[in-house]
């Protein structure tokens, strides 16, 4: 299987999926080339040269996949480095030129927001498949978890509030469009603002990000990542004093779900406008909610071709959203970190497994085609963004699951 370059006259098959030892001889290359002797991969060597923090812990998880446990435990240590006292971890590390950004975070060596946790899950499947990891990274891990439970979460929802975009990794989301100032989205006017939203974050007095009234989204999104990093964190490290948090935060997203919206609603200024749009990465909610209602519907919808389901993985955006639109950043296509989280929300449905094969599977086949890009078109797996991105070859993990337990789909 070869990869895309641009639009084939010829549609590929996205069921003839290659090996693991295809993907890992294409990944490879893909992920040495990206080292940085600091001890992190750059997403792209060109476009995104510094370390950032959830793109970091996917590809601890690819080096683990390769056997390079050395780099893996490597790289979750840069993680979690920059950490501060109160706890809160840095989005973005400048370790190898810590001036390069000060007067944009005010602050040197890293940035002044964070992103979703997760090193808990990285941390687990290291312990998982015995790594070692050292008392340091679990403590500062657990700090982690801990500010953004103890020093985030909102008195009305019980969600976590976010102070940026920046801070979901969903930058231009169409969730966030009732944010934008003026009427509808405008791109040029969201990126200004995302400048100036910066200005607006209330800090501790470390400097720590805790709470923005020009934004005050609570996305379930970012909330259920956190609660199923600390479901996993606690049960691989014995944390289990956490593990109240987890089942706090994981009530609250599934009170967020919506009937006649088939998908769960972020809390915030948002939630009766985008805050209620169909996105993909609100399905993440699938990692902690077990009420079976609401999974059969949101699996339902992964799997259905005239929703999510597009033949290369899963869509960002629902098509019948008048923004959908497979080849822009954030409004519609492939996420390959959220296809694979997808993919571990439907997986702990033994009846859906046929759904977490196809979306293995057909996410798999999207990366290659596409170069291992940034993003891609769900449906004629054209690459977008950073060709190549190294969180891309999550699809070594994925294939490597498929040498335990061979697909069942068609």
């Amino acid at each position: 299987m070869k990869a895309h370059t641009g639009m084939k006259t010829t549609m590929p098959d996205p069921d003839d999926v290659p090996t693991t030892e295809q993907v890992k001889a294409l990944v490879v290359p893909i992920m040495e080339a990206a080292w940085v002797e600091h001890g992190y991969t750059a997403p792209n060597t060109e476009v995104y040269p510094w370390l950032w923090l959830w793109d970091s812990c996917f590809h601890v998880l690819i080096w683990q996949a390769l056997d390079r446990h050395d780099r893996a435990a490597t790289e979750l240590r840069c993680v979690l480095e920059t950490q501060d006292g109160a706890g809160f971890v840095p989005h973005m590390g400048y370790q190898v030129d810590p001036g390069a950004a000060k007067g944009f975070w005010g602050r040197a060596g890293a940035s002044s927001i964070t992103q979703p946790p997760m090193y808990g899950h990285a941390i687990a499947q290291l312990l998982r498949a015995g790594v070692d990891v050292d008392d340091d990274a679990i403590g500062r891990a657990e700090r982690g978890l801990r500010f953004l439970v103890e020093r985030r979460r909102r008195d009305s929802s019980g969600l976590i509030e976010v102070v940026h975009p920046w801070e979901t990794g969903c930058d231009d989301s169409p969730r966030w469009d009732h944010y934008c100032p003026g009427a509808g989205f405008d791109l040029e006017r969201w990126r200004q603002h995302k400048r100036e939203l910066l200005e607006t974050i209330e800090r501790g007095a470390a400097g720590e990000p805790l709470a923005n009234p020009a934004f005050g989204a609570a996305p379930v999104s970012f909330s259920a990542l956190t609660a199923w990093n600390i479901q996993e964190f606690a049960s691989a490290s014995g944390r289990h004093d956490l593990l109240p948090f987890a089942s706090e935060l994981a009530d609250a997203v599934a009170a967020r779900w919506s009937t006649e919206r088939s998908t769960w609603v972020d809390a915030g200024p948002g939630a009766s406008t985008s805050g209620s749009l169909q996105t993909a990465d609100a399905f993440t909610a699938l990692l902690v909610v077990d009420d079976p209602q609401q999974r059969e519907a949101a699996i339902a919808a992964l799997a259905d071709v005239d929703a999510y389901a597009g033949r290369f993985g899963p869509r960002g955006v629902h098509p019948d959203e008048p923004m959908y639109d497979p080849a822009s950043y954030w409004r519609g296509p492939v996420w390959p970190q959220i296809a694979y989280l997808l993919w571990l929300g439907v997986l702990g449905d033994p009846a859906a497994r046929h759904v977490a094969d196809r979306l293995r599977d057909r996410t798999i086949v999207g990366a290659v085609l596409s170069g291992f890009a940034e993003y891609w078109d769900g449906d004629t797996a054209v690459g977008r963004g950073a060709v190549p991105q190294s969180w891309t070859a999550l699809a070594l993990v994925l294939a490597n699951t498929r040498t335990i337990s061979p697909s069942s789909s068609g």
